[in-house]
């Protein structure tokens, strides 16, 4: 069978993905707004998303302002129609849809007996049917394309868990159940689906769930084989080879930024 072929603009010397449109959710702060930058950075167009609007449009001003186009979108990502507006507004600005970033997510850091319904129902709404949504939303865009480029950010906690993480980690395991559920579905129709799987990185939102989950960051450099915490662009630089052309042959993939985390059986 020939393998449909991901198209991006010739010429020597461009930027891996010149020309081409990508939406990140959660892209305001943290690994997604480094995501988004670095996407930027190779040549795409970014859809940047918040759930508050003044956030996303400061972040697509910061973009524009470095010289990159750029639109700030508020969405709610576990919303149908606010995915759908996601994906119409990249349609609308640059014509098209290649790549989407499912980026968006929340943390909870709880004991489960404690765990409320509506907890619950929060945190698997953002971090596993949002990002549902928004690739059913894309792919309604890619597929009749045969190209496009899906990846979720997930975390190791997709592959293990530890005590208070259970929500967080149950909708992790989700994520990359979906993300090798969509890629042998769409593989065939020209759209790859991948995860990244990040350990500790050093952000904000790290450093906050450090007071309520009882760690240090010298926890973490302790017990992970590279002996850090991993820094937001490690992250976003895998995001971008994966999704340009470099990487066409990899698809349902779980790949961990995790400095040797998940392989490591000691403690």
């Amino acid at each position: 069978m020939t393998r449909p072929v991901e198209t991006v603009p010739a010429g020597a010397g461009q930027p891996a993905l010149a020309g081409l449109a990508a939406i990140v959710t959660g892209s305001t702060s943290g690994i997604g707004r480094t995501i988004a930058h670095r996407l930027a950075a190779a040549g795409a167009r970014v859809v940047v998303n918040s759930r508050d609007p003044g956030r996303a449009g400061e972040a697509a001003a910061e973009l524009v302002t470095a010289g990159y186009a750029a639109v700030g979108v508020a969405a709610d990502v576990a919303a149908p129609a606010a995915a759908r507006r996601l994906v119409d507004a990249a349609v609308e600005a640059f014509g098209t849809l290649d790549i989407l970033v499912n980026n968006a997510g929340i943390p909870l850091v709880r004991p489960a007996e404690d765990i409320s319904a509506e907890e619950w129902s929060r945190v698997l709404g953002t971090n596993l049917t949002g990002p549902f949504l928004c690739a059913q939303a894309a792919a309604r865009v890619m597929l009749p394309r045969r190209t496009g480029v899906i990846i979720n950010v997930s975390s190791i906690l997709g592959a293990t868990s530890i005590p208070g993480r259970t929500a967080y980690s149950t909708a992790k395991h989700g994520l990359d159940g979906l993300t090798q559920a969509l890629a042998v579905e769409w593989a065939g129709r020209g759209i790859r689906v991948l995860s990244v799987n990040p350990g500790y990185v050093a952000t904000r939102l790290v450093t906050e769930t450090m007071s309520t989950g009882g760690y240090s960051a010298d926890d973490i450099e302790r017990r992970t084989p590279l002996g850090r915490l991993a820094e937001p662009e490690e992250v976003a630089d895998l995001v971008a080879f994966l999704a340009s052309p470099a990487a066409s042959y990899l698809t349902g993939a779980r790949i961990p930024v995790d400095g040797g985390w998940l392989a490591y059986g000691g403690w």
